[in-house]
């Protein structure tokens, strides 16, 4: 039996990474690490990006967080943008969106992660579900170096 296998073309420059981590300060610092990796072997800048990811896989750690599930990180870069997700199993506990995020006190500890996203990334949101999950994403144009 002959069956076709029909792939879809991605453009040349087109480029993804998707993994699965775990919930932990190792897991955060692993998504920022492949992250820089990744773009650097795509001959794309990543300082940028790398600030965003960080930022995102913290979330995830610590407001995504159900003890025995994964975040995912995925990278896409295709005609200039580089999209950044980051998927956790905490639908219920979603951010504010962009132009929602308030600036915490001066003595707060912590808050301001979100605000580092939204002035890192040009375009940024939270996408509910599939239940229980939800995603948090960030595009960047980005020019091959």
């Amino acid at each position: 039996m002959n069956q076709e296998i029909v792939r879809t073309q991605r453009p040349a420059d087109s480029r993804a990474f998707s993994v699965l981590l775990s919930p932990t300060r190792r897991g955060a610092r692993l998504a920022r690490l492949l992250t820089v990796a990744h773009l650097g072997a795509w001959g794309l800048p990543s300082e940028s990006a790398g600030h965003i990811v960080a930022e995102l896989a913290a979330n995830a750690m610590v407001h995504g967080r159900v003890p025995g599930r994964d975040f995912q990180l995925s990278l896409t870069f295709d005609g200039g943008t580089l999209r950044i997700e980051v998927t956790d199993t905490r639908g219920d506990s979603a951010p504010p969106g962009p132009g929602a995020v308030k600036v915490p006190e001066d003595d707060a500890e912590g808050g301001r992660g979100l605000l580092i996203v939204e002035a890192l990334a040009d375009h940024w949101g939270v996408a509910p579900g599939p239940v229980p999950r939800k995603t948090v994403w960030a595009e960047l144009a980005l020019v091959r170096g």
